[in-house]
């Protein structure tokens, strides 16, 4: 530790970096909490700046090819490099939201027993209106800890945890075994339901905030959601008994009445046909091995996973 502060790697998983990616290391390098080390695994070296290392002596970058990418592995090779008492995990177009974010991100690692702590996400000024209500809702004010006696109340959101921003005490993920080496998504839920089932807590640092939205077309959704139900079709000894349709009912019921109370009916539509193609895609995903090869890929976000 230096001057009795855990030291803290970010690791950064990233394939052709633009605009925001430097962005994101402005504002990385202007935190108040000081970084150990900046891990970056970057997926295809032609589309990598070597401007983005100039003057960032504590900044590492490892190059991999497109065909080795996996969200599991890669991150777990990432964090074979750090040294840090805590490793953070994120993705390239998160941006922190102040410059507290990195410090308010790993104060619940202090807290005993807890093994990982997620950040807020907060919409982008251009996020669809739906998508800003799902950000909202799916990352409140209100920060929490969630622990294994919280499974019965909360179901599978007591496993939840997301490497878009999220920090964890090194420690205690080599004892867990870290990522797991394969996942086609999912890998920092798969790893969160190990250590609620382990007896370790998640913390959600609602103070710790980074912007993040997509507005994905319902193609997007359906894709994204397939990946999901593939992850949790792998892993039934997670899942299996804690669905997920009950958090997805709730979101839609919360968002239907968001838009009434907004004067804004006429996207009740586009919200159950998104709603629909994320359920489609979430089956699907669920029951893939029923499917041929040639859907799976078609259906995907990840067909190299596939090959």
């Amino acid at each position: 530790m230096e001057d009795g502060k855990p030291l803290v790697d970010v690791l950064i998983p990233t394939y052709k970096p633009g605009k925001r990616f430097g962005q994101l290391l402005d504002r990385l390098y202007r935190q108040k909490y000081p970084i150990n080390q900046l891990i970056i695994i970057n997926t295809e070296q032609a589309f990598w700046n070597p401007q983005w290392e100039a003057g960032r002596e504590n900044m590492q970058v490892h190059h991999i090819a497109k065909a080795d990418f996996d969200h599991g592995g890669t991150r777990r090779l990432g964090v074979s490099y750090a040294s840090g008492h805590i490793f953070v995990c994120m993705t390239q177009d998160a941006l922190p939201q102040n410059l507290d974010m990195l410090g308010n991100l790993i104060r619940p690692l202090a807290i005993q027993g807890v093994g990982a702590s997620y950040a807020r996400q907060i919409p982008s000024i251009n996020a669809h209106c739906i998508e800003a209500f799902t950000r909202n809702f799916n990352y409140p004010a209100k920060s929490s800890i969630t622990w294994k006696k919280d499974l019965k109340k909360r179901g599978i959101k007591t496993y939840f945890c997301s490497d878009v921003c999220a920090a964890y005490n090194r420690e205690i993920y080599l004892k867990q075994g870290g990522f797991i080496p394969r996942a086609i998504f999912n890998e920092d839920m798969i790893f969160g339901a190990g250590l609620i089932q382990a007896g370790y807590g998640i913390a959600y640092a609602a103070d710790a905030q980074v912007i993040h939205s997509h507005n994905y077309n319902c193609w997007q959704q359906l894709q994204r959601n397939f990946d999901l139900g593939v992850s949790q079709a792998e892993h039934p000894e997670i899942f299996e008994g804690v669905p997920s349709e009950g958090a997805g009912i709730a979101l839609v019921g919360a968002a239907v009445r968001y838009l009434l109370r907004e004067r804004k009916p006429w996207l009740i539509p586009k919200l159950v046909v998104h709603s629909g193609f994320k359920y489609m895609g979430y089956q699907m995903g669920k029951h893939y091995e029923r499917l041929p090869k040639k859907w799976i890929k078609v259906c995907t976000m990840t067909p190299n996973y596939w090959e």
